[in-house]
């Protein structure tokens, strides 16, 4: 007795599954991909800190490397109260 006919040797039960995680296998290899618009490049290029700028953030780096920046804590208490105290 037969189960199968002559014609089922290539009938394949998990044929859909093994589709399915070949399917998965291929969005998994994808990468993310990001670009940027002309339009954004722009904006970011005219957001550039100006001289006067750098030069005094330069100058607190400078200052707090070598240990001699100080800390008005009565000024940032006031403007961490000013902060939190906003609704």
């Amino acid at each position: 007795m037969k189960i199968n006919g002559p014609n089922q040797t290539n009938f394949n039960p998990y044929k859909n599954q093994i589709q399915k995680q070949n399917e998965v296998k291929k969005e998994i290899n994808k990468k993310d991909q990001i670009e940027i618009s002309s339009h954004a490049k722009q904006l970011q290029e005219n957001e550039k800190p100006n001289a006067k700028r750098a030069a005094y953030v330069q100058e607190i780096k400078n200052a707090v490397e070598s240990g001699e920046y100080k800390i008005n804590h009565e000024k940032t208490a006031q403007k961490m109260i000013d902060f939190w105290s906003k609704k």
